[in-house]
């Protein structure tokens, strides 16, 4: 099988989501409605606090949808975040190549195999720091962090009481709003 390159990442059809993923060109659909819902709460649960330091202690780029090219591989979580001691400002650029200290993937009948399945290996060789698997269907969010190659879960939430959770675990997180 021909590996896939860059170019047909930038071939893709403009509705779909291209990645990279061991050397295979994977097409995902865009986010269904939900799904978006999910991830956009989170973004915003997490950024006054996180990334503006309002509420919070701040010190975190967090960027919804960024391209990383992680190794030969070309990924596109739902969002990921940067310990501004690793990334101290945002390049100018399309894509980053240094792998985030957190990923957040929502998982969806379309996605949830491939997040689970391909993502996390290609993670945990670029030495991600932290994974979020929020299951919008189950209203579960999963927390992991990396052991070797593996990623054992750190810890699953269930209902609508406010969380701390790695590596956001200076406040309480009310991710019950993420389920509409």
């Amino acid at each position: 099988m021909k590996r896939a390159t860059y170019e047909d990442v930038l071939n893709a059809p403009e509705h779909q989501v291209a990645e990279i993923l061991d050397g295979e060109l994977i097409l995902s659909p865009r986010p269904a409605l939900r799904h978006s819902r999910a991830s956009s709460t989170l973004g915003v649960l997490l950024g006054d606090p996180f990334d503006r330091g309002h509420g919070g202690p701040g010190g975190w780029w967090l960027l919804d949808e960024p391209e990383l090219h992680l190794a030969e591989d070309v990924v596109v979580p739902d969002i990921a975040g940067w310990r501004h001691e690793r990334l101290p400002t945002i390049p100018d650029a399309n894509w980053l190549s240094l792998p985030p200290d957190w990923v957040c993937e929502v998982l969806s009948p379309s996605t949830a195999r491939i997040d689970r399945g391909r993502k996390l290996p290609i993670d945990a060789r670029a030495a991600v720091g932290h994974v979020w698997l929020l299951d919008h269907v189950e209203r579960t969010p999963e927390v992991l962090r990396p052991r070797d190659v593996t990623w054992p879960i750190l810890a699953v939430f269930t209902g609508e009481a406010p969380v701390r959770a790695k590596p956001f675990d200076a406040i309480d997180l009310d991710l019950g709003a993420l389920w509409p």
